[in-house]
């Protein structure tokens, strides 16, 4: 009698905002179900002397700060044709990643982020990672970043994409549904009582305002031209920025949030969410049944990411204040809201993620 063994996945995300660590987290939570050992290790910690936490200082403080900034450097590093081959962290990255999994040796590699995919397609190529190494793409728009032929295969949430990344890699690319977690997908808590429970009335037409874990974008803008319209009472959530709260709360005609773990319940009480990171968020508002407008998106992957939703259908774009509004009436309008929301919510009829790394079933007497 053979005694089976656990799979062992080893998960590389990065703590950059909440997404990545977010998508990490539930597939981690999938595999383990199915009876996978799951490990999931931030990459950022595997840069040396702390450059790790000094790249996610800076990453928030040029898109908060300076967006003309992020901006040069990801036309510069990220999309421009003739940007460098490699990231200068990755042979960092991928000189502690190999003497990690020749400790512990994992019978997958999974990466969440792109200096994680391209340190692994470095290991890959080098024939120092034994352990096929798949890319799971957490934005709606690919950039150069996220693309390593050492890697074995690509997994993206939006089609579109496909065929550009098994193109740019030779490698197989498939589109899987967003990796969302269960209570998004599950009815959520009376509406009424939501909006009571957060200061609104139970009739207010709640638009939720989000800008990602950092709360980074013109969020107070936004809100000033919903509120201005008396048609929508706009709820800012500001996530882990106790800054942004402080500033906006008190100011009438606003709902100001903090960290919640009610996201579920909020947007089932919302009329649309307004977003400007093109994110984990969106994903979870279209597995929640929540129409999307992009407004204002971050500089670099942000406007890009935003751009690619608009593209497939599964958002609206707003470039202004009055295509903004124009927007949320249209939602109003039940015919209307429903295609938006079904066209989001045909993203997930592809391929579940966790589906890539599931063993094909046994078969009897073996």
């Amino acid at each position: 009698m053979v005694t089976a063994t656990r799979r062992r996945v080893l998960i590389l995300s990065a703590s950059m905002g909440a997404g990545h660590d977010g998508v990490a987290a539930e597939l981690a939570r999938r595999l383990a179900e199915d009876g996978a050992e799951v490990e999931v290790i931030d990459v950022l910690h595997l840069v040396p002397f702390r450059l790790g936490l000094a790249l996610r200082q800076g990453y928030h403080w040029a898109i908060r700060r300076t967006p003309w900034l992020y901006e040069a450097i990801y036309q510069v590093f990220f999309v421009a044709k003739r940007a460098p081959s490699t990231s200068p962290l990755t042979s960092l990255i991928a000189a502690r990643l190999d003497r990690l999994v020749r400790r512990r040796p994992p019978d997958e590699v999974v990466s969440t982020f792109h200096l994680a995919a391209q340190a692994t397609g470095q290991l890959r190529r080098r024939g120092l990672l034994r352990a096929p190494a798949t890319v799971l793409v957490t934005d709606f728009a690919v950039h150069r970043l996220w693309l390593h032929p050492g890697n074995d295969r690509y997994l993206c949430p939006n089609p579109a994409m496909i065929p550009r990344i098994a193109a740019a890699t030779g490698r197989p690319a498939v589109a899987h549904a967003p990796v969302v977690g269960p209570a998004f997908f599950r009815p959520a808590a009376a509406p009424e009582r939501t909006r009571l429970r957060i200061g609104g009335e139970p009739d207010d037409r709640l638009v939720l305002v989000a800008a990602g874990s950092w709360g980074i974008g013109r969020l107070a803008e936004t809100a000033d031209i919903l509120a201005e319209s008396g048609r929508f009472t706009p709820v800012i959530l500001c996530g882990r920025n106790a800054e942004l709260r402080r500033r906006l709360t008190g100011v009438r005609g606003r709902l100001v949030l903090g960290w919640r773990d009610d996201v579920p319940d909020l947007m089932a009480a919302a009329h649309a969410l307004v977003d400007s990171n093109a994110g984990l968020t969106c994903e979870e508002a279209f597995a929640a049944g929540l129409p999307v407008v992009s407004y204002r998106p971050i500089a670099g992957h942000g406007r890009d990411g935003a751009l690619a939703m608009a593209r497939m259908g599964a958002s609206l774009h707003a470039r202004d204040g009055a295509e903004l509004l124009g927007a949320l009436d249209r939602l109003a309008d039940e015919r209307r809201r429903r295609r938006q929301i079904a066209r989001a919510s045909a993203l997930f009829a592809a391929m579940p993620a966790e589906a890539a790394f599931t063993p094909a079933p046994r078969p009897p007497g073996l």
